[in-house]
């Protein structure tokens, strides 16, 4: 069966739905990021930012991905030792950050630097996804909702260049 990118786009959405992560959640992250530098900025205007980095198909990907792994170390399903180090959401870890990589990299340097300090301070929904108690295991859905809303805040700046 072909998936269509409508279908994998509301398989993507449901997924965050599904984890406990709607569009506002994300566009309160974005307005985080860029109320400093755009002073009219709306959470209306970063919930469609959003929703314009949600349907590009790296991001969708991505977040099946990630999904995919939190879910099945949920179940302890991921052979050892990589089943404790995602359980745990080890430091060293890093390929959490790698793929959430390919969505800040859909949006130029901005993204990186913006996904960064998102991920450093993880305000709003991000505190929430980090907390790292049972049953859930976030490990790779924090970073891919801090890329997220990197790449929406990049894509705002670059409307605003000034």
């Amino acid at each position: 069966m072909t998936v269509t990118p409508s279908q994998l786009e509301q398989k993507a959405r449901t997924l965050l739905t599904e984890r406990g992560v709607c569009v506002n959640d994300i566009a309160e992250l974005v307005l985080f990021l860029q109320q400093a530098y755009i002073p009219d900025l709306t959470l209306e205007m970063c919930a469609l930012s959003v929703d314009a980095v949600l349907g590009k198909r790296e991001v969708q990907n991505a977040i099946l991905t990630g999904i995919q792994l939190d879910l099945l170390a949920e179940q302890k399903q991921l052979m050892d030792p990589l089943q404790e180090i995602v359980e745990k959401d080890e430091g060293l870890y890093g390929i959490d950050e790698i793929l959430a990589f390919s969505i800040v990299n859909v949006y130029g340097s901005i993204g990186f630097t913006n996904y960064g300090y998102i991920d450093k301070v993880k305000p709003g929904i991000l505190a929430k996804l980090n907390d790292h108690t049972a049953p859930h295991v976030h490990t790779f859905l924090d970073d891919i909702i801090g890329a997220i809303a990197a790449a929406a805040a990049s894509r705002i700046a670059h409307q605003h260049p000034f």
